[in-house]
């Protein structure tokens, strides 16, 4: 602690993104990384950039890529925002949209960036309990709130609220901003974008780390009413006007130019996740129903913390949870079929049968 700091970073009690270790040869399944690379239509799209024009400022707008995303999804370039991943939109709709006077609802057990962005930004908020199966139970939502936000599908939980039950909320508080965080959608769900032409208090986020490949790229958007954007823009324009670089707003443009490539990637995802989970519930872990790119497991014999460390002496690294009530589940990213071949020969390993 310093003499220097402001009252204000004294109370944070900053997130912790998954470990990123710099030893080679791992299995590398604790941060929900595409196992896939991105498109070559997206590599040759950023190479296209490499040239002296990078000396000169990048679109502040975006607006090329702004209209890519609004055409991919029927909406209008005014209905599309952009930040340097989904976290820093996250971050500019909190600022924008999630202080107010009754306090922000999110879920207990939900992506853990909520709860340091409202002591960031001195927001009230309190957190619903999931359910005994770990679901959202929106008839919990019929309390007073500012806003609602929560990821579709949960994080770290996987699970999926389906479509029209992302509706009913919305229907239920036509008055506060819902935020639906949907960085795992294209993995197995529909995505809330389609409702955003009916309902002018929705607003949708997603990034292009997951499904698209590019995590090391950094870029996200929102999508939502013209005025719920022009919030946004305003926070953005207050804090940094130019968000995104040249290479990444050609490499994210392009990468909306191959579906082929983006569906074959998703549904091999799709596949190795569905297999993995048949393995591991023969294994007698329970594996909560995921719509992401990971699985949420537990075993009753077998503690987490030690079956993590344990899959780490073999090379292998997944996500344990300290929080109360999950602190016995593993997150697991889905990877290539041969890692998780290899997972299950690990576990198999370390788990008399």
């Amino acid at each position: 602690m310093s003499p220097f700091w402001s009252p204000l970073v004294t109370t944070l009690t900053p997130y912790v993104p998954g470990e990123q270790p710099k030893l080679t040869n791992l299995i590398k399944l604790n941060t929900n990384e595409n196992p896939y690379g991105p498109s070559p239509k997206v590599l040759q799209a950023m190479q296209g950039e490499l040239a002296d024009t990078l000396r000169l400022y990048p679109d502040p707008n975006g607006d090329h890529l702004k209209a890519t995303i609004a055409d991919y999804h029927g909406l209008e370039k005014s209905q599309v925002f952009l930040g340097n991943g989904s976290d820093e939109v996250l971050a500019h709709a909190f600022a924008a949209l999630l202080k107010h006077d009754a306090p922000l609802l999110f879920p207990d057990i939900s992506y853990s960036f909520y709860p340091v962005y409202c002591g960031l930004y001195g927001i009230e908020y309190r957190q619903v309990l999931l359910d005994v199966d770990f679901g959202i139970n929106i008839d919990d939502y019929d309390q007073p709130c500012s806003a609602i936000i929560f990821p579709n599908p949960n994080a770290p939980t996987a699970k999926l609220l389906p479509i029209d039950t992302v509706e009913a909320l919305l229907q239920r508080h036509p008055q506060q901003v819902v935020l639906v965080d949907e960085a795992y959608i294209d993995f197995g769900g529909v995505s809330a974008i389609s409702l955003v032409n009916r309902y002018p208090n929705l607003l949708v986020v997603q990034t292009l780390s997951k499904s698209r490949s590019l995590a090391g790229l950094r870029v996200g958007f929102a999508a939502g009413h013209a005025d719920l954007i022009e919030a946004l823009e305003r926070v953005k324009n207050s804090f940094n006007s130019y968000p995104l670089d040249k290479v990444a707003l050609a490499g994210a443009a392009a990468s909306f130019a191959d579906e082929a490539y983006f569906q074959q990637t998703c549904q091999a995802i799709i596949a190795t996740r569905e297999h993995l989970s048949q393995a591991m519930a023969r294994m007698g872990f329970e594996v909560l129903p995921s719509a992401a790119n990971f699985i949420f497991v537990r075993h009753a014999d077998y503690d987490a913390a030690q079956l993590a460390a344990a899959l780490r002496e073999r090379s292998i690294i997944v996500r344990h949870f300290k929080q109360h009530r999950i602190d016995q589940f593993l997150r697991i990213s889905i990877g290539t079929d041969k890692e998780s071949a290899a997972l299950i020969e690990a576990l198999q390993e370390l788990l008399p049968f």
